[in-house]
């Protein structure tokens, strides 16, 4: 019996760093479709065949970033972008339209396989069905199997990265979350120096989630300590 390889789609119009990319992560155990353009990307990525979607900025027809605000209009599809490296603008503009990670190019293909793996394995775990669905608080109710999350009925539009902190946190509700415990569950991988990732994420989360009735953010910021879910 055979075991399907994760479908990767990797959008890039370098055409050997490509290669490289196929063949290191085929030997690794994923398989790369790539597209050279944003165009084509975009329309590989609706077929619904890809797991997670590996998107460079520079491309030669429209950039990375719209085609990551399209996908994001269409389907919450894990997304690493590939930045230049030292261009935070880009890379914090990627993590607020809803990009899951990023990594400056040139880039290591280890570390990239890496965090494919990490975000492959965000994405399919499951809970057990007996429990299925957490109730954080009175407002927010999350589905670890379904991987949904619903606030006062009303479901959440959420990216893979949002959806695994927002449980971390939901699983903590009341206590403080330490950044570097929030990082490593909840995205998978030690928080790093100068990576602002992590609040990216946490920024996005704030928007999508309603006020409470005082007028505050379900999410707190503890500062020196880390994040902290309200209970309504």
């Amino acid at each position: 019996m055979t075991t399907q390889l994760p479908q990767i789609l990797l959008v890039d119009d370098d055409a050997p760093f490509c290669q490289l990319l196929v063949e290191y992560l085929g030997a690794d155990g994923l398989m790369l479709t790539v597209a050279h353009s944003g165009e084509a990307g975009l329309q590989e990525s609706r077929s619904g065949n890809f797991a997670l979607l590996i998107l460079d900025i520079m491309l030669p027809d429209i950039s990375g970033l719209e085609v990551l605000r399209q996908v994001r209009r269409e389907s919450d599809l894990p997304v690493i972008m590939l930045t230049a490296r030292g261009d935070d603008v880009d890379r914090i503009v990627g993590l607020e339209l809803g990009a899951d990670d990023y990594l400056p190019k040139p880039c290591n293909p280890r570390e990239l396989a890496a965090r494919v793996h990490a975000i492959l394995r965000r994405a399919q775990r499951s809970a057990p069905l007996a429990d299925e669905t957490t109730d954080a608080s009175s407002g927010l109710s999350i589905s670890k199997m379904k991987r949904t999350a619903t606030w006062r009925g009303e479901r959440l539009q959420l990216t893979s990265a949002e959806f695994n902190i927002l449980v971390v946190l939901s699983e903590n509700t009341g206590q403080i979350v330490a950044k570097g415990e929030l990082s490593r569950r909840g995205l998978g991988r030690s928080l790093e120096r100068y990576d602002r990732s992590l609040d990216m994420h946490i920024s996005n989360l704030r928007h999508k989630l309603p006020t409470l009735e005082d007028g505050r953010s379900p999410i707190q910021t503890i500062h020196g300590a880390g994040y902290l879910l309200l209970q309504e």
